[in-house]
């Protein structure tokens, strides 16, 4: 049994005060220094190294043997599986690349997931990465990256009329870690626009569909991070990223069969993102599986001189080993015991998802070092995490888009209505709301962790309003066949925590290896939707990360 992980050692009045801080930041501006985290009792320090947090990415637990289904197809296997092939010579990065450009070319007119293909650039880096040593388990591997990371002379968008023409003169942190870690960039993919909702065009007709459903766009796919999600399940990427405000990362990870996580605010850098809420943007992995969901984001996470939010920080542990099963002889078991915190009727009714949620249960209950514990939420929880509260992100979300504001409307397309609503909000309301805010996390640290090491949630929103970590996964299918998630939310820095379950969890389930089916490949790459449904900018502002 390894030792207790991070979580235990936050303290958690040093991470209030830094909320409180960061409520501040947000007004005055980014160049402001946020105090430290600091640590009751485990001796590390702060300041992680930039660039995977000083872990490095050949570890022995960062490569798993291929199961024999995924030998026939180079664009099923997982990033730890490619990576075994690679390190032993029987898979090149070119020939992994060329897998999924194959799938791209056939598959994406129906799912529309992409907005950029760099077919030359990665087919390049391919070959370039088959010539240079391995740098790790990312060496070779092709990602999906979400339209609002700035791409180095590549055309940026958020898929917005405002940053159409916009190519940046370099990459975003998060894309520079990665493809220092040796990934490659297949291509920019669809999201909502601005990162608001579900992928549409910037006047707001549906692009990407869920991977399930590819003749239905009825079907939602889950947003904003919709095209990496939808290009991650559809076996067009290995893995990919996205960002989160409002549940864009962990809404189509359960919407499309993958684990995504969320890490705690500012353990990765949001440098070079086009920006939604200063306070509450996120970016983290869309990934397969808790260890490739690891590898994605040890390479991500660390300290950035160009962003304060990730200054200051525990180090980043060692994710990969904690999304390693352990076993106790032949059977599974928790790293370390956790008591998880399981929310008031969970699991109530007779639907297929209720009944996927009581197996959930029931399956984790079964894992030695699990415990499973009723909790109640907080007081006056549901005012304190409702739209009044909650819409406090929207001046920081108008703020730097003023100009435009004032200017031409017709910029922000058919997501206009929340820039509008940020703008006009008043500093009373604004304050207001951070002040509700730290009460909230006083609450959720102080009284619901008193009794959890973790908790099931049943809405990402609470703790994307808080900045804590929170991770998707599947854990069955509806009877219309689609996927059913759910997501657990833990301490600050506690990804390790999060990962060591789902990883357990996974070990003993096979719902994180069912793939859909191909979609019909009559449509082009590019093509127009077969199926014009549009979103209206009330249904925009409803749905608004």
């Amino acid at each position: 049994m390894t030792s207790e992980p991070l979580d235990r050692t936050v303290d958690r009045r040093a991470f209030l005060a830094r909320a409180a801080a960061l409520a501040t930041v947000s007004a005055v501006g980014v160049n402001v220094g946020l105090p430290s985290v600091a640590l009751a009792s485990s001796g590390l320090s702060t300041n992680a190294k930039p660039g995977a947090g000083g872990r490095p990415l050949d570890q022995p637990n960062a490569y798993t043997k291929p199961r024999p289904a995924a030998l026939a197809d180079p664009s099923e296997l997982t990033i730890a599986e490619a990576a075994w092939l690679i390190r032993a010579g029987k898979l090149t990065p070119e020939h992994l690349v060329e897998a999924y450009l194959d799938r791209i070319s056939r598959y994406d007119g129906s799912y529309q997931a992409f907005n950029r293909v760099l077919a030359d650039a990665a087919i390049a880096a391919a070959r370039d990465a088959g010539r240079r040593p391995r740098r790790g388990a990312l060496h070779g591997i092709p990602l999906a990256i979400k339209d609002n990371y700035y791409t180095e002379g590549v055309p940026t968008t958020a898929n917005s009329f405002l940053f159409k023409d916009f190519v940046p003169p370099y990459d975003a942190t998060a894309v520079a870690r990665l493809k220092a870690s040796g990934a490659i960039v297949l291509g920019k993919t669809q999201m909502g626009p601005l990162a608001t909702t579900r992928a549409t065009t910037p006047a707001g007709v549906i692009t990407t569909v869920n991977a399930w459903t590819p003749t239905d766009r009825g079907v939602d796919p889950g947003g904003s991070s919709t095209g990496t999600a939808t290009a991650v399940a559809g076996r067009m990427a290995t893995s990919g990223i996205g960002t989160q405000t409002g549940g864009s990362i962990t809404a189509p990870s359960n919407a499309q069969n993958l684990t995504g996580l969320k890490p705690t605010m500012g353990r990765v850098s949001a440098a070079g993102i086009i920006p939604l809420t200063y306070s509450r943007d996120h970016p983290g992995p869309l990934a397969r599986d808790a260890k490739d969901a690891a590898i994605m984001l040890t390479a991500m996470a660390g300290e950035d001189p160009m962003d304060p939010r990730s200054q200051g920080l525990p180090h980043v542990p060692n994710l990969i080993d904690a999304a390693s099963p352990v076993y106790q002889g032949r059977r599974v078991k928790l790293r370390w015991k956790t008591r998880i915190g399981v929310l008031p009727g969970f699991a109530n009714g007779t639907s297929s998802s209720a009944l996927a949620r009581t197996a959930y249960l029931a399956q984790l209950a079964a894992i030695p070092g699990v415990t499973l514990v009723d909790v109640q939420l907080p007081a006056e929880w549901s005012q304190l995490t409702g739209s009044t509260f909650n819409n406090i992100r929207l001046p920081e979300r108008a703020e730097p888009f003023m100009p435009y504001l004032r200017t031409d409307l017709r910029g922000f397309g058919v997501s206009v209505t929340s820039w509008l609503q940020g703008a006009l909000m008043g500093g009373n309301e604004f304050i207001t709301g951070q002040r509700a805010k730290l009460l909230l996390m006083d609450r959720v640290l102080n009284d619901l962790f008193d009794d959890c090491d973790v908790v099931v949630q049943t809405d990402p929103v609470p703790f994307d309003i808080l900045g804590l970590p929170e991770i998707a996964f599947p854990i069955g299918f509806t009877t219309a066949g689609l996927p059913v998630g759910t997501i657990l939310g833990g301490l600050p820095y506690a990804e390790d925590r999060l990962l060591s379950v789902v990883a357990a969890y996974q070990a003993v389930t096979d719902w994180h290896l069912r793939r859909p089916a191909d979609p019909p490949t009559a449509a082009a790459r590019g093509a127009a939707p077969a199926e014009a449904l549009r979103l209206t900018a009330e249904e925009v502002a409803e749905l608004s990360q």
